[in-house]
């Protein structure tokens, strides 16, 4: 049996709807904070188990008979995720689990500026330990979130960061299907296993792609850390999630997501999506 944790969420989500068109129902379970709202997949004929990476207990039960196991990365900024993560790996080794698979992140390192890269590169080490199977999907950074990261560009013509550097923005669709065919695979991706779209823009490079798709200038404006913060907490964002960002910035400029790697597409059979698709795909303003 294979079973999915984190699936009311967008990416495991996709991938259970991957899993469902080659697998029947009954071979895929699900586990969830809150029964009703996988409602959806319930309907589908998949069991539906609570379970909460915060309750230690409730575990190893969500995870019985588990062939293989994909534990979803904690997602709260402000959380502990290690210590979540840490839960769930134990319960994995209580629970007799044949294979996890995490969804981890590319640029998992102990000394990234970012720190869900950090937290990533422990819960890695806490896999490698547990004595268990596993498979880590370091997937490239989910290109979707660039629309943030971009700001009102097709408005102003204007993309401001604190540092620039390159980013290998990887399509969360993209990622989710190809954690069901590794899934699928029974085994055949060990450890730590990269999964990225082929190029790695810096931010100069998408306002240039940008520019392209919108047929008028678009320009990259680089502020200092203060000034961009203030920025950010200016338009509504809250701080501390301004400055959690910060340090994004200055993991790409240190290059901890400028690598690349062909498995995504050969898994997928498929060219992954690009930052220029994903702009394509974007309302865009025609004045500003």
């Amino acid at each position: 049996m294979i079973i999915v944790t984190g699936a009311t969420g967008a990416l495991n989500g996709s991938t259970v709807d991957h899993l469902l068109k080659t697998l029947p129902a009954s071979e895929i379970a699900i586990v969830a904070r809150d029964a009703a709202k996988a409602a959806t997949f319930a309907s589908r004929g998949v069991e539906v188990r609570t379970g909460d990476y915060a309750d230690r207990a409730s575990l190893p039960a969500a995870f019985a008979e588990a062939d293989q196991l994909l534990l979803v990365s904690a997602s709260d900024p402000q959380a502990d995720a290690v210590a979540l993560h840490r839960n769930a790996v134990e319960a994995a080794v209580e629970a007799g689990v044949g294979r996890v698979l995490y969804t981890s992140h590319q640029g998992a390192a102990r000394d990234t500026p970012f720190g869900p890269g950090r937290d990533h590169e422990a819960t890695e080490h806490l896999l490698a330990e547990s004595g268990l199977p596993w498979t880590s999907l370091r997937n490239g950074f989910y290109a979707h979130s660039l629309t943030w990261f971009l700001g009102d560009w097709s408005t102003t013509g204007v993309i401001t960061v604190p540092a620039d550097g390159p980013v290998s923005w990887t399509a969360r669709e993209d990622a989710a299907e190809a954690a069901a065919r590794i899934l699928l695979s029974d085994g055949d991706y060990d450890g730590p296993t990269t999964l990225t779209a082929p190029a790695a823009p810096t931010f100069a490079d998408v306002a240039a792609i940008a520019a392209d798709v919108a047929g008028r200038p678009v320009e990259t404006v680089v502020l200092g850390d203060d000034d961009w913060v203030a920025q950010q907490v200016s338009s509504g964002q809250p701080e501390f999630m301004a400055r959690f960002m910060l340090d994004m910035y200055h993991a790409a400029a240190g290059g901890f997501f400028a690598g690349t790697d062909p498995l995504l597409g050969e898994i997928l059979g498929r060219e992954p999506r690009s930052v220029r698709d994903l702009l394509a795909a974007q309302p865009i303003t025609t004045t500003h």
